[in-house]
């Protein structure tokens, strides 16, 4: 069966990033512990999905995604003063390098990476961890079945390497 939309899929993968002019490990998904994914409905970076589109099982896959196809370019606006009263009644300012959860006023989550403590504020970067990357993804696809109709309709994957109810 050949990766189509609404079909699941489990992969693996090792993925590098481009940094100083090397490419550095970033994370792999093993036989043991696939990514596995509803292949169409806006989970994955969809430049990631193309590329794997008309795969079947054994296939391998290489590529590479631009930082504009994955999580966009760093983004300097994103890099944010707030204020250390916001961190006080929280028990401390926290340290450079820590991440932290945050809520905008619509009740979004989001993280942010604690830069550096200045004078009366917490520089934090709100991009992504990967924002500004060249994304280089090795692969092999390990299963693609169909979707049941119960995880199209709940927008996730159940059972093994999916979600439990």
């Amino acid at each position: 069966m050949k990766i189509d939309n609404k079909h699941v899929v489990s992969v693996t993968y090792d993925l590098y990033i481009s940094e100083d002019g090397e490419k550095k490990h970033v994370e792999s998904a093993t036989i043991e512990q696939p990514l596995v994914f509803l292949y169409g409905v806006g989970m994955m970076l969809p430049k990631f999905e193309e590329h794997l589109k008309g795969l079947t099982i054994g296939d391998n896959y290489s590529f590479s995604l631009p930082a504009a196809d994955a999580y966009g370019e760093f983004d300097e606006a994103a890099v944010v003063n707030l204020p250390k009263s916001m961190f006080e009644s929280q028990g401390g300012l926290p340290e450079a390098g820590t991440v932290l959860p945050l809520q905008d006023n619509q009740g979004n989550q989001f993280q942010g990476r604690v830069v550096s403590i200045v004078e009366d504020a917490v520089l934090v970067d709100l991009n992504h961890p990967m924002a500004g990357h060249e994304l280089h993804f090795n692969g092999t696809i390990q299963d693609v079945r169909e979707a049941t109709a119960e995880e199209l309709d709940h927008g996730h994957v159940h059972g093994p390497g999916g979600h439990h109810h």
